[in-house]
């Protein structure tokens, strides 16, 4: 897992500059990506080694990189939210690895990466209200005891991003068949990106293995 902090984003819902790099993404993805390369990719196999290990449904709870380029192929279609999400999706077709971003305005208190023990909030992304998670699955959690992204599957409505989102919290989510330095790669693909979009400053960068 990677980690990153950057404060002083400037989030335009609609950049026209990151077009040329979203139409180059999906010229390369037109040309290389069918259900087959997705189905043999080993860093999605790696996730879904890591949901047959606590026992959830690959169908049910696919990783985010992988729903978005199934989304691709199926509807040729790479979703347009705001910048900073844009980017960081970019940057997940690009990697294959899962990237999410949290409004840290919304974040209470730390977050750590935990199996859950079954009482903890979670209130998904586009939710009008919290549904039951079981115990004993890979979530990240602040101090409020509330879900903030449910394994590399999905992320929450409190803490979503939003064109008024000023600093965001973002992750990188690998699994065994991610090295660090391709972590390290992707992470400042991510940083570059921002950079040149969504300004910003970095405050900390974080990289478990």
């Amino acid at each position: 897992v990677a980690g990153l902090l950057v404060e002083d984003i400037n989030n335009d819902p609609a950049n026209i500059a990151i077009e040329g790099l979203r139409c180059k993404i999906a010229d390369r993805l037109k040309r290389e990506l069918t259900p087959q390369s997705i189905k043999n990719d080993p860093i999605l196999a790696g996730f879904r080694s890591l949901h047959e290990k606590i026992g959830r449904s690959n169908r049910r709870f696919p990783a985010a990189s992988e729903s978005l380029l199934n989304l691709f192929i199926k509807k040729d279609l790479i979703p347009k939210i705001n910048t900073v999400v844009d980017i960081y999706n970019l940057v997940s077709l690009e990697t294959r690895l899962s990237l999410g971003a949290h409004d840290t305005t919304k974040i209470n208190g730390n977050v750590t990466l935990r199996m859950t023990n079954g009482n903890e909030r979670f209130e998904p992304l586009g939710s009008i209200s919290p549904i039951k998670i079981d115990a004993g699955e890979y979530c990240y959690i602040d101090d409020s005891n509330e879900i903030l992204c449910r394994l590399e599957h999905k992320q929450v409505e409190k803490t979503k991003v939003t064109a008024e989102t000023r600093s965001c919290f973002f992750i990188i989510q690998g699994n065994m068949e991610t090295p660090e330095n391709f972590l390290k790669q992707s992470l400042e693909r991510l940083i570059d990106l921002l950079s040149e979009h969504c300004g910003g400053t970095v405050k900390k960068e974080w990289i478990f293995s």
